[in-house]
């Protein structure tokens, strides 16, 4: 469904589409409040026919992944959630952490809900299981290890402390640790452990024995569950002012090794069976395993057609969704519940603290910049360069007090020579207001897409610097009649002062004031988008001037090794076989290619 700008508002399915869509035009449906704000929305509908209810599914999930319809629930920031990923199809598989899963090879851990806590896993896994980290080429006969070796974080397979496949093996255990099955890696531990004293090897011994022990400590904190649960993933749910929250527990060899919570969106208005259903199809689209069992706390709308989907994604093994009524798996759901209903009311508590925080912060520009109204489109503009060279300005947008990164735009400097930031935020400016007047042509055009990045002007503009960069904005705002418009303050950062147009002294705001921390915030978000952009340009630059200095390597020839291999490093790294394989590069070529690289 869509509507009249075109824009995807819903998404659904049905094996009769006439009866599905009338349905929404029942009196009875218009009492929903969703259902009449969709409708009163829908101006045109596309249908696609597939060839059973379980292609539907399949390709409904893709949709709703795809466009994010309003209507549709779906997971609250679904696309950035983290996996652990261990690069098996490598020799000397490294852990990684990673937004998206590829069909590489690698075995994936998640998803998880906290970059924090993946990285925190991944040390607590290093202490016990040392891995690799580097990004060396492991031969097994470098001279001396990395530092790493040396503080027990690292087992030095490029020196041959340890072989391939007991590296392997290392690995292996992680990945065994990461879905729960210690007992087999403390079986065989503790029997080498045995084996080593027995032999004499008392430094491996002890080795042995505080790599048992870090794992003991470890599975004493996860709580037991029953020793004769099959693998099971419990799930339970909490809705509050119109915001849902989903737990899950994951069950594993009987123990309770990990839960995690999801926040939904467009659960507004939709009855728990419809927005569980919405949760277990898109959380499990994206998991990297499903459980033999999954136990919710009640019925869920589509539960064949979801069972007969999650079957598919186990070829060969059972699988079955219960709802239990009693016992030890009701109380687990009651559990999860209660953790759901926590971390909903936790969390409401935190984004109420928040919005005021931020409120009080735009009250606190108003009085100081004397505005008529808080500023709640703030832009903020930086300038980066190395040396007058590679010059990237930023801009930056916050919307109520919190970044709107989806605004965020980057402009390479083309007009100015030398390291002068006056002129390079000039250009800046001028670009961006030049965007905006352009827009305004197209805002009343039917069919033409605006971007809202310029389209809309700020209520509060910010340059980094003091009274020469304001000296440039003021002067770009006069240009297009804005400055009466356009409230626009230098901050200069050596002493936090706020420069303002046609005020000699510059505005100090308290320390320890909510407004004074969100200048801060903007600008170094500024600063931050600044930087990273200019160095992405100058490693950019970097390689391909290195590579053009190659007799015979032109553009064409540089953009593919860049395609295929990424890096300088890698480029290095590639054997003479893969280098030719690549259209034009010749045996000769790329034996000459490898030693001007050297």
């Amino acid at each position: 469904m869509k509507d009249v700008d075109g824009k995807v508002i819903y998404i659904g399915k049905a094996i009769n589409l006439r009866n599905r869509l009338r349905s929404y035009y029942h009196a009875s449906a218009m009492q929903n409040h969703k259902t009449r704000q969709m409708v009163r929305r829908i101006a045109d509908i596309d249908w696609i026919v597939v060839g059973s209810e379980l292609e539907a599914l399949i390709l409904e999930m893709n949709l709703i992944k795809e466009y994010r319809p309003h209507f549709n629930v779906r997971l609250k920031d679904d696309k950035r959630y983290p996996y652990i990923k261990v690069h098996w199809a490598k020799p000397f598989p490294k852990l990684t952490v990673t937004r998206q899963m590829v069909n590489d090879g690698s075995r994936y851990f998640g998803p998880y809900t906290s970059v924090w806590a993946v990285h925190q896993t991944l040390d607590v896994l290093r202490r016990i299981f040392p891995y690799l980290t580097c990004d060396r080429e492991i031969t097994g006969e470098d001279k001396r290890a990395c530092l790493y070796y040396d503080i027990k974080l690292c087992t030095a397979p490029c020196i041959g402390v340890i072989n391939q496949d007991d590296y392997r093996q290392v690995i292996d255990d992680i990945c065994q640790f990461l879905s729960g099955r210690t007992e087999p890696i403390l079986s065989r531990l503790q029997e080498e452990m045995r084996a080593a004293a027995n032999k004499l090897q008392f430094e491996r011994a002890a080795a042995l024995r505080d790599q048992v022990n870090a794992i003991e400590k470890v599975v004493e904190r996860q709580k037991i569950v029953s020793t004769e649960y099959i693998d099971s993933d419990v799930i339970a749910m909490a809705r509050s002012n119109g915001e849902a929250c989903v737990q899950v527990f994951f069950i594993r060899g009987g123990k309770l090794i990990g839960r995690e919570y999801f926040l939904l969106q467009g659960a507004e208005g939709s009855a728990d069976a419809n927005v569980m259903s919405g949760f277990i199809k898109q959380f499990y689209d994206q998991a990297s395993m499903v459980p033999p069992q999954v136990l919710l706390p009640h019925e869920i709308e589509e539960a064949q057609i979801i069972k007969q989907w999650l079957s598919s994604r186990r070829p060969g093994d059972s699988f079955e969704i219960l709802i239990p009524r009693e016992g030890q798996q009701r109380e687990l759901i009651l559990l999860a519940a209660e953790n759901a209903a926590d971390t909903l009311k936790a969390l409401q508590a935190r984004w109420h603290a928040e919005k005021h925080r931020q409120t009080k912060a735009l009250a606190e520009l108003q009085s100081a910049l004397k505005l008529s109204a808080p500023p709640n489109r703030i832009e903020c503009y930086d300038i980066s360069n190395t040396q007058g060279t590679f010059a990237v300005g930023s801009m930056v947008v916050f919307e109520q007090g919190v970044p709107s990164k989806k605004f965020y735009r980057r402009f390479n400097i083309r007009s100015v020579m030398g390291p002068d930031d006056f002129a390079s935020m000039e250009e800046v400016l001028l670009r961006r207001f030049n965007r905006w007047q352009a827009a305004q042509e197209l805002i009343d055009k039917p069919g033409e897409k605006v971007d809202q990045s310029f389209s809309l002007l700020p209520d509060l503009l910010i340059v980094d610097g003091g009274k020469g960069q304001l000296s440039r904005a003021v002067a770009v705002l006069e240009k297009f009649n804005l400055l009466d418009q356009i409230p626009v303050a230098g901050l200069a950062k050596q002493n936090e002062e706020l420069f303002v147009p046609g005020q000699l002294n510059p505005i100090v705001l308290p320390k320890g004031s909510q407004g004074l921390f969100l200048l801060q915030r903007v600008r170094d978000e500024a600063h931050r988008f600044a930087i990273t952009a200019h160095r992405k340009q100058r490693t950019k630059t970097g390689i391909a001037s290195r590579l053009d200095s190659i007799a015979g390597v032109g553009p064409a020839k540089r953009k593919a090794l860049l395609g295929k291999f990424g890096s300088i490093k890698n480029i290095l790294n590639a054997s003479i076989d893969d280098l030719s394989s690549i259209p034009g590069i010749s045996e000769s070529l790329a034996h000459s290619i490898k030693t001007q690289l050297e």
